[in-house]
């Protein structure tokens, strides 16, 4: 036995150790948190010429109002937002971690552009004849909050207030802030509280280039007003068209119990492995500890942010990086088991299922990638986290996994140990007598997939029917991202009732009657509106329930076109992923099975619409993020078994009839339904974890992929295969033989080789 080697991996399990225990904190607090996890809001604005005969909005003018709405943010404190232009003239401001939500939204949104006008309403002057960033807060003689400018031209100031000047009684200069047509000083004038800044009588010319605003003012008012004139005005008008907002308390606690699903999902898939693989198993979830560690310092580095979604792909990554373990360790067996020696069982078995790894971790990718182009936000964090996973997982399962199982396996240790491999000695055969891997005999032997295969596929059809016939008569329970609306989450210390918060919105004049309650002991509800809130409702709603319950409201709104769109981009990127994995599965395997694939996986994805449409549950753009997830990561069941009917076909070398490729379909399901099984059951463990103890907002997230999941196991076993062996007993019937490897012809006539 060669110590060195055990003594290599135990440093090198001590250096992983060390390395993770003593930089983990740091990397953790170095994360960038969405706002949905430590509060703040975000907001989708339409950009639109700022008046009548304002230019166009182009690629310029969107530059430069980023560039405005950056240093308001700035004023703000907020450390770290995002602003970015998105297509459709529209740009897309989220802050994270913002105090004062309200505020923040009412200074970006404020086009800032200051007139100087007459008693008449006419234009004297405007924010063109201020000095950039010169405004500032002061305090006037009577020791009130004021707003000091400094103008251009002094000349130009004493010509405005000598016209003003003449028009006494009506002697005054109004200042108005985003003075709007509709507007009269007249009649503002005679309000308690009117809409502009405030209106100073002239009494003599005024040659300087100093003003004074003064107006009832407090001093964070005077502020943000020097702040907003400084930072310019807006060269558009925007409006919002979509937003959500996140109280911080709610934040916070979806991050602990989104946490705490994660850790006890990598729990139970340790113990898993443990007991169903031994060794194996163990190095498995040293690697996923390696695997989970990689991808949080990945996120780190880059300063990607990590939202609610992007924790779930994390936890789901978990669940998919430990499949290729299983499957070497699988393919590891079986090679023990036809006789080789434990150190020929690991290089053949690691040989050979690096290329079933290799497809499924690339069609699990093809799906991101879509979701990455056409998701928003929180799905394209979703997105980005979930093929970093994917990345890391097949680095660390890969190679990692399998240099610190050589280490003991070439150490001699493991040497006539099959035990340590969960393989039974009584089932392992001679090596003398050439038995072949796909003829190994499994616990399903008795199982004919193809005797009824008629039978599976008629009930198939037959829930696609009901299943349209559901969809048709109770329609989708579309949540407000697909059909407009407003989406208000109440938090508190205590348990809450429907009366009571009905008794609430009444008070405020904002009555609904859509509200669940939610969350554990109920202290949490869901209030639904039809029509989007504006901002002085948000405002009104958060203000009371705050005061109320102590904590800030979470508050979605989406516009009709914003929804139409997100529903399109839905469907788009529906069919677009299933249009890549034809092209992937065809081009890898045939386009028979591409098909056969794809129409499994789009039924997968069709029962999760049917089960939502039954039961009424809401349907949000996390929904559509889950489908598309379960097209991408069901595919691989189908890829470990059609690699195996591939392997056997190889060797059979020609499909003279039917039986052969019934015994090709058959032995190739028996061989991988072990592995397939508890590849999805490792993915089912951290579901259900975010089910039971995540964040409640990601329920129907997390049961739409269980749904998926469960449909996955049976289209698998039932479906794809036999669709694929009624579209090849075709094409024999109608071509006679098929030959399952090419023949590869050289110039020397006598030499050719088979592949």
């Amino acid at each position: 036995m060669k110590r060195g080697k055990l003594v290599s991996f135990f440093i090198l399990i001590a250096v992983f150790t060390a390395l993770i225990s003593f930089t983990v904190k740091p990397v953790l607090n170095n994360i960038n948190l969405g706002l949905d996890l430590q509060g703040g809001f975000e907001v989708l604005y339409e950009v639109k010429p700022a008046g009548e005969n304002a230019e166009k909005v182009t690629s310029e003018t969107l530059k430069s109002t980023v560039v405005a709405l950056d240093k308001r943010i700035n004023a703000l404190g907020v450390a770290e937002p995002s602003i970015t232009i998105e297509s459709g003239n529209r740009i897309r401001v989220q802050l994270a971690g913002v105090k004062d939500q309200d505020e923040a939204r009412e200074m970006l949104s404020t086009t800032a552009q200051l007139s100087f006008r007459d008693a008449n309403d006419k234009l004297m002057m405007d924010g063109r004849d201020l000095v950039q960033g010169a405004a500032k807060q002061s305090f006037d003689q009577q020791n009130q909050p004021v707003v000091t400018l400094k103008l251009k031209d002094s000349q130009k100031f004493a010509d405005v207030t000598k016209k003003i000047l003449a028009e006494a009684p009506n002697n005054q200069l109004v200042i108005w802030l985003d003075h709007k047509d509709n507007q009269k000083f007249l009649t503002e004038s005679k309000k308690e509280n009117p809409a502009f800044l405030s209106a100073p009588n002239v009494s003599q010319v005024l040659n300087t280039n100093q003003v004074e605003i003064s107006g009832s003012f407090t001093v964070a008012e005077a502020n943000n007003l020097a702040e907003l004139l400084n930072a310019g005005a807006l060269p558009v008008k925007l409006t919002e068209v979509y937003s959500t907002s996140v109280g911080a308390a709610f934040g916070q606690s979806a991050l602990q119990d989104t946490m705490l699903a994660g850790l006890i999902g990598l729990l139970a898939i340790f113990v898993f492995m443990l007991i169903f693989y031994r060794l194996p198993g163990l190095i498995a979830s040293v690697t996923l500890s390696i695997y989970t560690y990689i991808v949080l310092l990945i996120v780190s580095l880059v300063g990607a942010t990590m939202t609610l979604p992007g924790i779930a792909g994390l936890i789901l990554g978990i669940g998919m990086a430990v499949d290729a373990n299983i499957i070497t360790y699988e393919r590891i067996k079986e090679e023990i088991r036809v006789g080789r020696t434990i150190k020929k069982a690991f290089v053949e078995g690691s040989k050979e299922s690096f290329r079933t790894i290799l497809d499924a971790n690339l069609t699990t990718i093809i799906v991101a990638g879509v979701l990455f182009v056409f998701g928003t936000s929180s799905i394209r964090g979703f997105a980005l986290i979930l093929i970093i996973s994917i990345l890391v997982s097949f680095i660390t399962a890969v190679y990692g996994s399998r240099i610190m199982l050589g280490l003991i396996v070439n150490s001699g240790f493991l040497d006539n140990r099959p035990g340590w491999f969960a393989v039974k000695r009584k089932s392992i055969h001679n090596i003398s007598e050439g038995y072949e891997s796909y003829k190994l005999a499994t616990n399903f032997d008795n199982i004919d997939f193809l005797k009824h295969r008629k039978v599976y596929l008629s009930i198939f059809a037959g829930i696609v029917i009901a299943g349209i016939i559901c969809l048709a008569t109770l329609k989708m329970n579309l949540g407000i991202d697909f059909s407009s609306g407003t989406r208000a989450e109440l938090t508190s210390y205590k348990t809450l009732t429907a009366a009571k918060i009905t008794k609430e919105l009444d008070q405020i004049g904002m009555p609904s009657n859509d509200i669940v309650l939610t969350g554990k002991d109920q202290k949490s509800a869901v209030v639904s509106y039809k029509g989007a809130f504006s901002q002085d409702e948000i405002k009104k709603f958060n203000n009371h329930f705050k005061k109320e319950y102590g904590h800030e409201s979470s508050i979605n709104t989406v516009t009709p076109t914003v929804g139409q769109e997100l529903a399109k981009n839905g469907f788009f990127a529906l069919i677009i992923a299933s249009l890549l994995i034809i092209v992937y599965i065809g081009f890898r395997f045939e386009l028979k099975m591409a098909v056969s694939a794809v129409i499994s996986l789009l039924f997968d994805g069709f029962v999760i619409f049917v089960v939502f449409s039954i039961f009424k549950i809401q349907v949000d753009l996390t929904f559509i993020a889950a489908v598309l997830t379960v097209i991408g990561y069901s595919i691989n069941d189908t890829i470990v078994t059609a690699d195996r009917v591939r392997e056997i076909g190889q060797k059979l070398r020609v499909y003279k009839n039917k039986e052969d490729l019934a015994v090709a379909v058959n032995q190739g399901l028996r061989q991988t339904l072990t592995r397939s099984l508890a590849t999805v059951f490792t993915v089912l463990i951290t579901v259900t974890a975010l089910m039971i103890f995540g964040s409640h907002s990601i329920w129907e997230f997390s049961l739409a992929l269980m749904i998926g999941l469960v449909s996955s196991i049976f289209t698998s076993m039932f479906m794809v295969m036999q669709m694929w062996y009624g579209f090849k007993v075709r094409e024999l019937n109608k071509h006679g033989e098929i030959k399952t490897v090419k023949e590869k012809k050289y110039k020397s006539k006598k030499d050719k080789l088979v592949v």
